[in-house]
């Protein structure tokens, strides 16, 4: 593959359903419905209903007379800060690296690209800070302002960019930490209240309601069991703390959906991360890295097809397509066209709903599957292993020598990619020779069909004899021959 793009290679771009607002600063995740895109099948003006107003705020809070949010947010304004990142930037030109070309205008070979978020000071002792991964992801320089206007370097601990969650570290005297919540205990009507640096203004306070929990299937972001508020969520407001009446948290401010763009402002549909899951990855952060737990399996959806050649009485579930050998699912007993239609009491839709929840899970876990087969329910007990989340090439076969293979971020998953990520390719390696690069998408293979990392591994238990991978590289698609 060249940067020419070779004839046999066609345009294939990946549909993006995020787009960050860094124009303003931090990040706002905002989602285009193709419906909304198409001017011949969008609402009128006239034809949006409007927006409920908002619940009034209770009298008291356990006995106690609350006539006002401000002695609760005088414990909580303290914790919340603002995030400040930088990143160097290449600055391309139309000559390239010309050095007279950048003489004669002025250019320079980098800039200096700046952007603002929130954090959550959840541990004073040990000044740790929780914050979006998108908000410090690719900074070269991350700081923390306090609300008493102390200005501090931060260290990064570590990030997941499958949950968005990120941790950080600053060494300060006098911290205020807010407290963790049980956010499994959330009900949808609590009042909740969101504290961040929306826009760069300043600290900022915004209130409502938990308009829905476990909230999942939003395109272009990663695992989600997202906490849903009509609280205002705006760019900047990502990693900012969403707390309940108490002044304990029980989320992590992530994202909004705007059908129009943030400049549309505010429209009552904000996302926070659960405060259980971003502790739970937090914990694994500071131990050096984040395990899931898999089945090893897998799946397709089910249809009204396979719905009735199975017996189902609706089509909906993920019927097993593979069990791979060793797996948490074979030790388990599960067959191929089992469907699962529901893991520990969460209900299964479709093979992504059953992706999610696994994503969710940590080594180890305990899941109960409820399983048709042949038509007959089954309670099926299984305990998740951990699946590696990247493969030597060398390992697979000697053509791929030199190139690590990975699990794609679910966010590409959800912008409509699948495969397996190049992780990284050794310089003069015969992978490097073949013309794979650091970044590429593997989507198909003449070794078979895989969906993820196990199914391309599972792919080599026969050595090839012709290998060609069909690769996605920035916006090109081709097919590369292994020698």
């Amino acid at each position: 593959m060249t940067a020419e793009r070779p004839a046999r290679f066609r345009k294939a771009p990946l549909l993006l359903a995020l787009t960050a607002a860094a124009t303003f600063g931090g990040f706002a995740a905002t989602w285009v419905r193709e419906t909304l895109q198409a001017p011949g099948l969008a609402a009128p003006e006239a034809a949006v209903p409007a927006m409920a107003a908002s619940a009034p705020l209770p009298a008291a809070v356990d006995g106690q007379p609350l006539p006002s949010l401000a002695p609760m947010l005088k414990k909580v304004t303290p914790a919340v800060v603002s995030v400040h990142t930088k990143q160097r930037v290449r600055v391309n030109t139309p000559f390239g690296d010309d050095p007279v070309f950048r003489r004669l205008f002025g250019i320079p070979e980098e800039r200096i690209s700046e952007s603002l978020g929130s954090g959550v000071i959840v541990d004073a002792q040990r000044g740790l800070i929780l914050t979006n991964h998108h908000v410090i992801e690719g900074a070269d320089d991350v700081s923390v302002t306090l609300n008493d206007g102390r200005t501090l370097k931060a260290e990064f601990v570590g990030s997941d960019p499958d949950t968005d969650v990120a941790l950080m570290r600053i060494a300060a005297k006098d911290l205020v930490a807010i407290p963790l919540a049980d956010s499994g205990k959330l009900q949808v009507g609590d009042f909740v209240v969101a504290v961040g640096n929306p826009f760069g203004v300043g600290q900022t306070v915004t209130w409502g309601i938990v308009s829905a929990t476990q909230r999942s299937g939003l395109p272009g972001m990663g695992f989600q069991n997202f906490i849903q508020t009509d609280a205002s969520i705006n760019p900047g407001n990502s990693g900012g703390a969403l707390v309940d009446l108490h002044g304990a948290l029980v989320g992590i401010n992530t994202a909004s959906f705007n059908p129009r763009g943030s400049m549309a402002g505010n429209i009552g549909l904000g996302f926070a991360i659960p405060s259980d899951l971003a502790h739970n990855v937090m914990e694994q952060l500071l131990k050096g890295g984040v395990r899931r737990g898999a089945l090893g399996i897998d799946s397709q959806n089910v249809d009204e097809r396979i719905a009735r050649g199975l017996g189902l009485k609706e089509a909906r579930g993920a019927v097993v397509t593979r069990v791979y050998p060793g797996s948490s699912a074979a030790a388990a007993g599960l067959r191929e066209g089992d469907v699962i239609l529901a893991a520990n009491g969460q209900r299964i839709d479709d093979s992504d709903a059953l992706r999610n929840f696994q994503g969710l899970q940590p080594v180890d876990s305990k899941v109960s599957l409820d399983v048709r087969r042949d038509g007959k329910p089954l309670l099926v007990q299984a305990t998740l292993r951990e699946q590696p989340r990247t493969i030597a090439g060398a390992s697979l076969d000697p053509r791929l020598a030199g190139a690590t293979f990975a699990e794609l971020p679910e966010s590409l998953r959800r912008q409509g990619a699948s495969g397996v990520l190049v992780d990284d390719v050794a310089a003069g390696s015969r992978a490097a020779r073949n013309g794979l690069r650091k970044g590429d998408v593997v989507q198909q293979a003449t070794i078979g069909e895989f969906a993820d990392l196990a199914g391309f591994r599972a792919g080599f238990a026969e050595p090839p004899g012709q290998l060609v991978l069909q690769v996605w590289r920035g916006g090109v698609q081709g097919n590369l021959g292994m020698r």
